[in-house]
């Protein structure tokens, strides 16, 4: 049986839901009978109603759409296979060297084809919206991708801290050019950036980073 046409679909999932009466032109009628999605009422006024077969186009046409399963997030500290560094952690976890390497290339790739399947324009260089519901953990990544190194007990490095700003983070790094540094990688990750001093004074700055939006 060949498939209705667009036409002969608008006018079965116009059919009365309860009795499957149709509405039409003659013609239109008298095709559907043809293709046996319909059949007429031997009784006057001979209507025409849907056959099982126009029953089954018709709940089909009308069934709702199976949402689009939401892709699964970057791996991240709740799924216990990775964590971003922020440089805020008490002691040192995980992978090192060239491993620690492999497993921050990986995780970045995965939150740029997470950009690509969420954001509505499939933009890849604009943060998603799992970025802006993690702010810290995106922004380290961010960072730690760049090649920008985090602050750990041993060694100095940048430290990304919540605000109370909305859609915020601070990111502290004791040197000016280190500032700089993390400031750019951000910027190149799709973030936008300020520049600011510490309140408590002592002449020390820090980085005010926002997801860019557009």
């Amino acid at each position: 049986m060949k498939p209705p046409t667009a036409a002969q679909r608008r006018i079965i999932e116009a059919a009365d839901p309860q009795t499957g009466r149709l509405t039409g032109t003659e013609a239109q009628l008298q095709a559907l009978v043809r293709a046996r999605l319909a059949f007429r009422h031997p009784r006057p006024p001979h209507a025409c109603f849907l056959t099982p077969a126009g029953h089954r186009v018709r709940d089909e046409a009308t069934a709702p759409a199976s949402p689009t399963p939401e892709p699964p997030p970057p791996p991240s500290a709740a799924s216990g296979v990775f964590a971003a560094r922020t440089g805020t952690e008490t002691e040192r976890t995980g992978a090192e060297g060239p491993a620690r390497v492999r497993e921050v290339r990986s995780a970045w790739e995965g939150l740029v084809e997470l950009r690509r399947m969420t954001n509505p324009d499939g933009a890849r260089d604009r943060p998603c919206a799992w970025e802006r519901t993690h702010l810290v953990q995106a922004a380290a990544l961010a960072l730690e991708a760049a090649g920008c190194r985090p602050a750990d007990p041993e060694h100095p490095g940048y430290r990304v801290s919540s605000t109370p700003q909305p859609e915020a983070v601070a990111v502290r790094e004791p040197t000016p050019d280190g500032i700089r540094a993390c400031a750019a990688a951000l910027e190149r990750a799709g973030w936008q950036t300020s520049e600011h001093a510490e309140r408590r004074g002592g002449g020390g700055r820090y980085v005010l980073a926002s997801p860019r939006r557009v």
